[in-house]
């Protein structure tokens, strides 16, 4: 049965939930910061603005062996599209001030 939530403030700990493997998380920070990595090279000019195409491929391609592999659950994003990106960036900013272990 499917959740359901009436704001973002009410998901995000479900989200978190979602993302109890360290692991799990690990490879979401990793996807993210990849990703963030490669929009600055193609805006830099260092790639092709092709690389665009590949920015999903490495935000989700780590996060769902993250999800798959070792959290065993089934990536929130197909019940939760919008809430769950919005959730990735929070857990990945909550990552990088040390309010959540990576």
């Amino acid at each position: 049965m499917t959740q359901t939530f009436a704001s973002f403030r009410e998901f995000y700990p479900y989200y978190l939930s979602e993302h109890s493997n360290r692991t799990c998380r690990r490879l979401h920070v990793v996807g993210s910061g990849l990703m963030l990595a490669m929009l600055a090279a193609i805006v830099l000019g260092v790639v092709s603005s092709w690389w665009l195409l590949s920015l999903p491929v490495i935000a989700y391609g780590f996060a769902w062996v993250g999800h798959f592999g070792f959290e065993k659950n089934r990536p929130a994003t197909f019940t939760y599209p919008l809430w769950s990106f919005m959730g990735d960036w929070v857990m990945f900013k909550d990552v990088l001030t040390g309010r959540i272990r990576f």
